[in-house]
Formats: structure tokens, C-alpha cells, sequence
């Protein structure tokens, strides 16, 4: 699981009310859980967004929580609650029982907090959940609106995965800043694919090796890991990123992610007892969720080497992602009436390609966030490494961006190593 740290920001005054659709969704609406959905329902998105005191001046907490009322009108399935049929399968009652919303306030102003040289992911913004035991009850999505000594505020978001991938989660908070900034949402959300359970033939003996099957969790959707597990993240400037990029393309043109995958997979291999020969690589063929139903449709491939990963080259990794991925489908996961429980992150040591995610979408008054993060939780003992955007410094998207963000969530006792080799051979502090 993601800890907290000793370094995240002191937060007080927390008070938690619940946000309802606009609308009725009408009687006995449910959303049926695909298996691909079931075999993230361990995992929880964790993001954050932190504005300045400009982007929050005038804001009351009723302007900030009015316009997710009729975002839930849309997303109505993030209103819903956690069912089982009869046969025991989980699905989504869409009851508009409504999301939870958290205000808080910190005791640090908002430039203290994001100069701090403890890059820990910022916790104690996003509220941690985990769904059950009573998962009638259990909110699937949490916002948390948290005010800085001084002015400036973040938005926290915690998204239960079973719901969808983080492109989804992305282009809910986005519509709701859409509607903060006055501007129309659509009336209703594309749904291209029908969410139904597939029941694909049982393949004897055929493993999955980007899922791993953990003990049976029953109502409480949580696991343990063995290890102790901790988050941080660094900031890759983009001209450090062209300075690895330059190093690894002794071959065909590679990636950003591809060359950052490579790097962390290589010190990683260095520093664990034992080789990480198996990776999992998570991406997704359709980056613009905007006005789409919340699906998983992230594409997991495994890339295996058969050398060592210590001694290779990082232009011999970066192709080997680049090229030698096995593509896993849904097809491939039967989790019939539910009954097993898998983790996707962390069953290998797993890289997921944000970089295309319209984190800086989202708007507060016309501006965009001063800096934005995510995060998962739940996450087994081999990893997760994150691939965000960096910060904007223009106004539109993608203009000045500065590189990259990679937020991870790694065993604890690795970190230092880790980031003593970013820091000697990229200068990434």
C-alpha cells in the first residue's frame, strides 16, 4: 500500500459531506463489471492539483462542490455502489448514492509545500480509501478540497479502479473543472463498448503474466503488501530527457517513456537481490476520454529479457520496450462470479505510460494547475513507476511543457539507492 510520510502537510478542519447527481439516474440502473474491471478492483488512482492563490481567490466551497452535482449526471456510475448478484459477482448499483467530498485545510502555504525537498506523493491531499467491508456503503470516487495558509488551494482525487483507468478518473475531474469554468457539458457520455462480463473458455494451464492471483479478499478490497511501501517522485527536465534519449537511440527512435522504463529498470536490477527479468508495461490506444464512458481499457504487455537487465545497456532496454512487448487482453482474464481476486501493479515491476493524460486539462478560473500528480494505491511488492506530463508554464496545453514527471511507489529500502543513481548519472534530484 502507499504510506503516508512523515513529510506530507499537517491537515486540519476536515469536514465531509457527500455530492449527489443533478439528475436522477432512473430505477434499477446497473453497471455490469467486466473482467478486466474486476482484476483492478484492488487498485485506487490517486491524484492531486495545486493552484495558487490567484487560480482559488473569491471560491467558496459551495462554487467548488456545486458543479460536480451535474458532473455526476454524466458520470452517474461514479455515484453508484458496489453490489453482489446472485451468483456473486460484483457490480455497480447506480443508486446516486453520490461521491464524498472532503474540505480540509493545511497549516502550510502552498509554496512551502510544493518547495519541499521531501517529493513523498502528497498523501495527505487525496484521501486515502479502500472499498468495504461494507461495500454498500462504500463511496467509489473521493474528492478532497484542501485551502493553504495564505491562499491557494489543491484538489484531491481518489478513484476506485474497478470504476476505470486513470485516462477515465483524468476526464471526470476534467469535466467538472470544465463545468467550474461555466463552460456546458455534454449531454450525455459515449459508450462505444458495452460493459458486460466476458466469459472467455478456460485456457488449461495458461498463466497470466501481467496479473498475479493474491489470496481472497471477500467484501474488503484491500491487500497487504509484504514489504513496506513508500511513493516519490522526481521531476525530468526536457533537456535531461533529451540527454537520455541521445544516450539510448543508438537504435530505432525510442520514446521518452521507453528510455526512462529503461533506466529505472536497470538500477532497479542493480540494486535488488536477484534480476527483474519480467516487466509489465501498461498503456492505452485512446488517449482522448473526454466525453467517453469510465472504462480499463489500458493495454497490459509483458517484456521479458533474457539477459541481464544489471549489465545491459539502456539502449538494449529501451528497444526491448519499444518492440518485444506481448500484448494481454481481457479475453485472457476469467474471473467468473468474481470469485478471484488479482493485482495488476506491483505483480511485476510495472511501467505506466501517462504521458499523453491531460492532467493540465483541468481549469480553475482560467488557470491551470501550478502542478499535478498521480499516484496508485494498492500496489504489490514489485512496483508501479508513473509516467506523467510535466509541468505547464504557457497557457494551452502542451505549450512549454516542461518534461516529464515519474512518480513511483516502490519497496522503501530502495528509494535511496535509486535516486543516488538518477542523482550521479542524470543530475535528477
Amino acid at each position: 500500500m502507499v504510506s503516508t510520510s512523515m513529510g506530507s502537510p499537517e491537515i486540519c478542519n476536515r469536514k465531509l459531506t457527500t455530492a449527489v447527481p443533478a439528475t436522477q439516474t432512473g430505477e434499477n440502473k446497473v453497471s455490469e463489471l467486466t473482467d478486466m474491471d474486476l482484476a483492478m478492483k484492488l487498485h485506487y488512482i490517486e491524484g492531486v492539483y495545486f493552484f495558487t492563490s490567484e487560480a482559488a481567490e473569491g471560491l467558496r466551497p459551495e462554487d467548488l462542490k456545486g458543479p460536480l452535482f451535474h458532473c455526476l449526471s454524466r458520470f452517474f456510475t461514479a455515484s453508484g455502489r458496489v453490489r453482489r448478484s446472485e451468483t456473486g459477482r460484483p457490480f455497480i448499483k447506480c443508486n446516486d448514492s453520490g461521491i464524498r467530498i472532503v474540505e480540509a485545510d493545511c497549516d502550510q502555504t502552498i509554496e512551502q509545500v510544493l518547495a519541499t525537498k521531501d517529493h513523498s506523493f502528497h498523501s495527505s491531499l487525496a484521501y486515502t480509501q479502500h472499498l468495504g467491508p461494507d461495500l454498500g456503503f462504500s463511496p467509489l470516487v473521493i474528492i478532497q478540497f484542501t485551502r493553504f495558509k495564505h491562499g491557494g488551494v489543491s484538489v484531491g482525487l481518489s478513484w476506485a479502479h474497478v470504476l476505470g483507468d486513470a485516462f477515465a478518473a483524468i476526464a471526470f475531474i476534467n469535466l467538472w473543472g470544465q463545468i467550474l469554468s461555466g463552460h456546458a457539458p455534454p449531454k450525455c457520455l459515449h459508450a462505444p463498448i458495452p460493459r458486460k462480463p466476458k466469459f472467455p473458455p478456460t485456457i488449461p494451464n495458461k498463466s497470466i503474466p501481467t496479473l498475479k492471483r493474491v489470496d481472497p479478499v471477500g467484501d474488503c478490497w484491500l491487500t497487504a503488501s509484504i514489504c513496506k511501501m513508500d511513493t516519490n517522485y522526481f521531476h525530468v527536465t526536457a533537456e535531461q530527457l533529451e540527454q537520455m534519449v541521445a544516450k539510448a537511440r543508438a537504435v530505432a527512435k525510442i520514446s521518452h517513456f521507453q528510455v526512462l522504463s529503461a533506466i529505472i529498470w536497470k538500477y532497479l536490477s542493480e540494486i535488488r537481490e536477484g534480476e527483474t527479468r519480467i516487466v509489465t508495461i501498461c498503456k492505452t490506444n485512446s488517449h482522448n476520454r473526454e466525453n467517453e464512458y469510465p472504462t480499463n481499457a489500458m493495454v497490459l504487455s509483458a517484456v521479458e529479457a533474457d539477459f541481464s537487465v544489471a549489465k545491459a545497456d539502456i539502449s538494449e532496454l529501451a528497444e526491448l520496450i519499444a518492440e518485444k512487448r506481448v500484448e494481454e487482453n481481457e479475453e485472457m482474464v476469467e474471473i467468473e462470479n468474481g470469485e478471484a481476486d488479482y493485482i495488476a501493479y506491483g505483480a511485476n515491476l510495472t511501467f505506466v505510460n501517462l504521458e499523453e493524460a491531460k492532467i493540465y486539462g483541468l481549469e480553475m478560473k482560467g488557470n491551470r494547475p501550478a502542478f499535478a500528480n498521480y499516484a496508485i494505491n494498492g500496489v504489490g511488492d514489485e512496483g508501479v513507476v508513473l509516467v506523467l506530463p510535466g509541468p505547464i508554464n504557457g497557457k494551452g496545453e502542451g505549450d512549454g511543457r516542461d518534461g516529464l514527471v515519474v512518480s513511483m511507489v516502490l519497496p522503501e529500502n530502495q528509494f535511496p539507492l535509486l535516486i543516488n543513481k538518477l542523482e550521479r548519472d542524470w543530475n535528477v534530484v
